[in-house]
């Protein structure tokens, strides 16, 4: 029986810990990748289970970063992509048919992204939710495919060094990360949700006085 802590894995867990047994690098990289592409698969989860596999000899830990690295950036061009081949106008249209969403809400977002874009892809590449969709806007505003680029190549590199050195660090013991990065995901959604509310209530307002 492993007494490596592996015997107890299942779930997701389970899942990267075997891709990367089977693939190695890559298999972390395709990970992360399919983390961009789906948000509801953790990266925080996936993260340290990079760098657990590293503590057993899987891979090396730099092998782990560049890799998870490369898938990040790869899922980012994905979704960067799909946001170009929309475009703003067909994003606009596809938006003013959302419920208390108008014209005016979209342009001001494209103004907004248009003046804090490059702030918005580094530090959003650090935040739940946020890392897989700010690539949307980069793509329908067209934001400079280099620069975006080399903004989601450093945003990544340190929300993944992050992740799979403290999965290094602490071992079969990585699932004390949990804790802290739920800890992030609740309060990134909470303000989330209390943006979204504060919107509502406005939009409703605005309506009633109208």
């Amino acid at each position: 029986m492993p007494t490596d802590g592996t015997a107890e894995l299942d779930g997701l867990a389970g899942w990267t810990v075997d891709l990367m047994e089977r693939l190695g690098g890559p298999g972390a990289g395709l990970a992360i990748f399919l983390e961009n592409l789906f948000p509801p698969l953790p990266s925080e989860v996936v993260l340290p289970m990079a760098g657990f596999a590293a503590k057993l000899g899987k891979l090396s830990v730099v092998e782990a970063i560049i890799w998870t690295t490369v898938g990040s950036v790869v899922g980012a061009w994905v979704i960067y992509l799909l946001g170009a081949w929309l475009g703003h106008d067909r994003m606009r249209t596809l938006a003013v048919k959302l419920p208390l969403i108008d014209g005016e809400d979209v342009d001001k977002s494209a103004a907004w992204f248009a003046r804090h874009g490059t702030k918005g892809v580094f530090f959003g590449r650090m935040l739940p939710l946020f890392r897989s969709f700010i690539s949307v806007p980069a793509g329908t505003e067209r934001m400079n495919f280099a620069v975006f680029t080399v903004l989601t190549l450093l945003g990544s590199l340190i929300w993944n060094s992050v992740f799979i050195g403290a999965g290094y660090a602490l071992g079969a013991n990585w699932h004390f990360v949990e804790p802290y990065a739920s800890t992030l995901q609740y309060v990134v959604l909470i303000a989330v949700l209390g943006f979204v509310g504060w919107f509502t209530v406005k939009r409703l307002r605005r309506r009633s006085a109208r």
